[in-house]
């Protein structure tokens, strides 16, 4: 991998990571692109250059996690199905699920229909819950067991704990801050079982690329994350549902696999 792949892996991760769209599948969409495939290092330099996403969450949440002990809380607990789904299942998502751009391509596709489905079927009340520190810890957990189904690549995590939130009634912005939080711990974790696994098989010059990447990450992710921001103000998310089943056709019948 060269440090121009790895740029462009990082300005993908940093775009995608937070929006409903699947961070995971667009880099291993990306990895067939650019005619990398899914080797041992390639998974790693997927996972690892997360943390620079993670990086961009701390540096605007900061106050989340050192001086909001409620809101922390509510992370901790909606961390913990995913926790035990991915630590139970790592070695078959690593072996087979991040092998496999078919799971991938219908994954975005089946979820891009579901949430346009249920974003023209919704309808708000007046009772949503705002406020991440106002999230009850049983909606918390359950927003985890809706994250841990991001484990199949394509799901998209973001995807399904905002779903989620929003089906249990948690307001659009509070449910999109949540994951944004609950993403540090969860990449995090993913990030750091990857590197205790196989951080000794890396040389330097993987190192170096895999420095490019967390650099990217990071500034694109800042960006992006103000982006959403602004763009829920007004905006639904039946437009990143339509971007799903385009980019899913795309590659469905277009791209070789």
């Amino acid at each position: 991998m060269t440090w121009v792949d790895a740029l462009i892996f990082s300005v993908v991760e940093g775009i995608t990571e937070f929006l409903p769209i699947s961070s995971t599948g667009h880099l291993m969409l990306t990895a067939k692109l650019l005619g990398h495939e899914q080797t041992e290092f390639v998974k790693s330099f997927e996972i690892v250059i997360q943390l620079g996403a993670i990086l961009s969450v701390l540096a605007l949440y900061w106050r989340s996690f050192l001086l909001k002990p409620e809101e922390l809380k509510r992370v901790v607990c909606a961390f913990i199905p995913t926790a035990v789904v991915g630590f139970v299942l790592y070695k078959f998502i690593k072996r087979y699920l991040l092998a496999d751009t078919g799971i991938v391509v219908w994954a975005l596709l089946i979820g891009g229909i579901l949430m346009i489905v249920f974003e023209k079927t919704r309808k708000p009340g007046a009772d949503e819950t705002t406020g991440v520190a106002g999230i009850s810890y049983p909606k918390a957990f359950a927003i985890g067991l809706f994250q841990a189904l991001a484990v199949v690549p394509g799901v998209s995590r973001a995807a399904a704990t905002i779903i989620g939130g929003m089906l249990m009634g948690v307001g659009r912005r509070t449910i999109v801050e949540f994951s944004f939080l609950l993403a540090v711990p969860t990449m995090a974790a993913a990030t750091a079982l990857d590197l205790l696994s196989s951080a000794d098989t890396f040389s330097k010059d993987q190192l170096g690329v895999l420095l490019i990447g967390f650099t990217g990450s990071f500034i694109f992710a800042l960006i992006c994350i103000k982006w959403l921001l602004f763009f829920i103000k007004k905006h639904s998310f039946v437009g990143f549902g339509i971007y799903r089943i385009v980019i899913a056709l795309v590659f469905l019948f277009l791209i070789p696999r």
